[in-house]
């Protein structure tokens, strides 16, 4: 039987906190990257100087199972999507459509600005040449995450990008098929048995498969995964560009009198099912909320799953509740807490959910649960996590774009603004600046 769960709590009412108080009064998770780096260097510096080699011996220690070849045979791929049941493909289907659909209306326009008569200066959007798109294992399995990396970065064109995703023993050292079949219905042809800190190592580095064929290094990397993955990340940004460092997932839920309490502990329980350091976090002026609340996750968690794990998630220093006086003091603590996942369970939860400024996602109102997000509702759920919300955004098309100033100035328009350029140089003592505009224009000694 499950033992009572009840959220710690940390009461808040009658006080009122400065921000950088109400950071280290809320409940956090993360994880220390810095912590593993001794253990993953050595991993990304093989893979770096050995290439595929490296990266299957590394599979065959951490997964247990070496692949006769990185990219996955187009013949499997293939054999994956014919083997996907229907109801599955479905919901794949609708989830694709949808992301699409978003997706489509965020790819931004060439801008041109004339600066004045015979200058110009234009913002090109130009996507990414090559892009490694990561797909974790472990716990779960995840075609979602093949379709929210795979979209924007077709929707901002880029020409070229793979899906890196560890093998699986049970399935001879393939990915799972799934995560096979999601790639091959969004029209993905490249895809690596390969994951963990040697698949970022080998995105990054390139090399050559075990057949010969090349595995050409990529620009960029987006996806979540573990400790390990986050680390290889950060050894090899610079190299490549990354989304974002990703740690454990969290939702935080704003609410009063009116939510329903067994909607919210569902939903806190959906984002403690991914890990037992995934964060849940009530934010409520209703003490009478959080105690049904506590009451509807013991008794939900009689039926579900993964108890075990949502317990720890649940008991975790990560998760809890945060008693405020009001929605006014609750908007303060999510915009301070700024979590990957923020839900509106409030009256008037439109116009509440507009005075939020920092979270990955917002979910208004008693039907769009998180999970709706996770899968179908066309946004896209790889979002900033540990507070990296108050400056960072989701992926998205944006993601996988660079804007390329374009400068266009006539010999009238240099001409112009030439003294100009010539005082600002001299102010800042680079004078050879002020003389590469006069040589335009008179004769240099």
């Amino acid at each position: 039987m499950t033992s009572r769960i009840e959220l710690a709590r940390v009461d808040l009412r009658g006080r009122t906190p400065t921000t950088a108080q109400l950071r280290t009064a809320l409940p956090r998770g993360g994880v220390d990257v810095d912590s593993v780096l001794h253990q993953v260097r050595p991993v990304v510096e093989a893979v770096r100087d050995r290439g595929a080699a490296a990266a299957l011996e590394f599979g065959a220690k951490f997964d247990g199972v070496t692949p006769e070849t990185v990219r996955v045979p187009a013949a499997e791929l293939a054999a994956a999507l014919d083997g996907l049941d229907p109801a599955v493909r479905a919901a794949l289907e609708v989830a694709i459509a949808r992301t699409r659909a978003v997706h489509a209306d965020q790819r931004r326009t060439d801008t041109t600005t004339e600066v004045v008569p015979g200058g110009t200066v234009t913002e090109r959007w130009v996507p990414v040449e090559r892009v490694g798109l990561y797909v974790p294992g472990g716990n779960a399995v995840y075609p979602s995450s093949v379709v929210m990396n795979v979209v924007p970065a077709q929707a901002a064109g880029v020409e070229s990008l793979v899906v890196a995703s560890p093998p699986q023993e049970q399935f001879g050292g393939l990915p799972h098929p799934t995560v096979l079949a999601a790639a091959r219905l969004l029209g993905v042809e490249e895809v690596w048995a390969v994951g963990g800190a040697q698949a970022v190592a080998l995105l990054s580095y390139g090399g050559s498969d075990t057949d010969g064929a090349d595995l050409a290094p990529v620009d960029l990397i987006t996806g979540p995964g573990n400790i390990y993955v986050t680390a290889a990340k950060r050894l090899c940004r610079g190299l490549v560009g990354i989304d974002a460092e990703a740690g454990p997932t969290e939702i935080a839920i704003l609410a009063d009198a009116t939510a329903d309490p067994v909607h919210v502990a569902a939903d806190l329980i959906s984002q403690a099912e991914h890990d037992v350091l995934a964060a849940s976090v009530l934010v409520t002026d209703s003490p009478a909320l959080a105690d049904a609340v506590d009451a509807a996750l013991t008794t939900q968690l009689t039926v579900v799953k993964h108890a075990e794990r949502v317990t720890a998630a649940l008991r975790g220093a990560q998760s809890g509740t945060v008693l405020v006086d009001d929605i006014d003091q609750g908007l303060r603590v999510v915009n301070a807490y700024a979590a990957e996942h923020l839900e509106i369970q409030t009256a008037q939860a439109t116009a509440v959910a507009a005075r939020v400024r920092s979270a990955g996602a917002i979910f208004v109102g008693p039907y769009a649960p998180v999970s709706l997000g996770d899968y179908c509702a066309g946004s896209n759920h790889v979002l900033p996590t540990a507070g990296c919300a108050r400056h960072s955004s989701g992926l998205s098309v944006q993601t996988f774009l660079r804007g390329i100033h374009v400068v266009d100035y006539t010999e009238a328009a240099l001409k112009d603004v030439a003294g100009h350029v010539v005082a600002l140089a001299d102010a800042e003592d680079l004078p050879a600046h002020g003389q590469a505009v006069r040589a335009r224009f008179e004769a240099l000694s």
